[in-house]
């Protein structure tokens, strides 16, 4: 028998990695009929609804929420609604409350969890430690430049510091990635588990590619996809341009996704097409009429477009840093190459050693699609409701194992 989950995510209607993976636990849920309470922020009109084995709680942000960036805030009168969160805790009897991070909801999960005393896990989603580094910039910039480094390096501590104790609440974590899982098994001293991404290879697929073959005299097209924010490392595209097109490389950027940087980046990258936020089958040809993913960011834990843009056959550069350097295999791995590893200084270089070799691209690309065939959400749950049960005391079979419904 499976655990009762009560699930409250940061974010869930908004473009970014935990509402993505978010929107995939609850269909997760409802695929494998896992009785499953999700606590959320949002504008729907009924904000209680129960679809098969799943009930939403649904409660809006008020009008003073902090904005964050263009699609996240964090209200500081969402205890508004404890009320009604308590009761349907108590009609919904959890074993588990899990929460995704230091919002409002993860805050309620934490309190709950102690007031009720139902056993509390949590998934690091959001390196909010490097993230708060980069948003001092306001700061940094009145400082002398020999103690912007200090600075920005004691802030990130500072945060990383207050977040794991936080996290320390939880009897049990989960992360994207195994860096990640050892720091914060270290920080907390708790037991934490790989809670990695799945992609949907048939949403995502090289199928969806609208743009006929690219002749000789065409600009190759690469892509990024993600928010336009400094944590992204964004202003690092501009100078890829410049140095690929230094070294002869006719390129434009294909830019999906929206933020405070967008503004600069347009005077930056005048021949860049700049297509806001896209979704379903729209999303999906862009990341298939793309030629190379350039994802320059420093700070993600994951990197779900690194995925998508594989599943779409489109090899991808990444930094060193984060998650995606675990998703691509470059050539020092030993298996196909699906992508380049590199710092930024060798971001431009990297690339014009690939489009300059027609057959290596056509084999990074198949070899993309291939590895993106390997990972599914089913997989990513199982693990998760495995690290439950051994917490609950309940028995570890997968529910992707067992007949739905029964």
């Amino acid at each position: 028998m499976h655990p009762r989950v009560a699930y409250f995510p940061d974010s869930f209607h908004e473009i970014n990695g935990v509402a993505h993976t978010s929107r995939n636990f609850v269909a997760y849920a409802l695929r494998h009929n896992l009785p499953f309470l999700c606590v959320r922020a949002g504008t729907r009109a009924q904000p209680t609804e129960c679809q098969g084995s799943v009930r939403t709680l649904e409660l809006p942000r008020s009008e003073i929420a902090v904005g964050m960036e263009k699609d996240l805030a964090f209200d500081p009168l969402f205890w508004r609604h404890a009320d009604i969160i308590e009761d349907q805790l108590h009609r919904f009897q959890p074993d588990i409350l899990h929460m995704t991070g230091p919002s409002e909801l993860g805050i309620f999960a934490a309190y709950f969890a102690w007031k009720l005393q139902i056993p509390l896990v949590a998934s690091w989603h959001t390196n909010v430690h490097e993230y708060a580094a980069k948003r001092i910039g306001w700061l940094t910039s009145l400082m002398p430049n020999e103690m912007v480094q200090a600075t920005e390096q004691h802030v990130e501590a500072s945060s990383l510091d207050i977040t794991t104790r936080f996290y320390s609440f939880a009897k049990v974590l989960f992360a994207p990635n195994a860096e990640l899982c050892d720091m914060l098994a270290t920080a907390t001293a708790r037991p934490c588990h790989l809670m990695q991404r799945g992609v949907d290879t048939t949403q995502f697929s090289p199928e969806h590619r609208t743009r006929p073959e690219r002749q000789p005299e065409e600009p190759f097209v690469l892509g990024y996809v993600g928010r336009l924010s400094r944590e992204k490392n964004v202003e690092l595209l501009p100078q890829i341009e410049r140095e690929l097109r230094n070294a002869g490389i006719a390129a434009r950027f294909l830019i999906i996704g929206h933020g405070v940087d967008e503004e600069a980046l347009r005077k930056e990258l005048p021949n860049a097409e700049f297509a806001g936020v896209l979704r379903g089958l729209a999303l999906a040809q862009g990341y298939a009429n793309m030629d190379l993913l350039v994802f320059p960011s420093h700070t993600d834990t994951f990197g779900n477009v690194v995925l998508e843009a594989l599943a779409s056959g489109v090899p991808a550069i990444v930094t060193p840093d984060g998650g995606p350097k675990y998703i691509v295999r470059d050539a020092a791995s030993g298996e196909p190459e699906t992508g380049v590893v590199t710092e930024d200084a060798g971001f431009a270089q990297a690339i014009e050693a690939i489009l300059r070799t027609p057959r290596r691209l056509e084999a990074m690309r198949t070899a993309a699609r291939a590895y993106a065939l390997t990972c599914s959400w089913d997989a990513v749950f199982d693990r998760v409701y495995k690290a439950y049960s051994e917490l609950s005391g309940a028995p570890s079979q997968s529910a992707s194992s067992i007949e739905v419904g029964k």
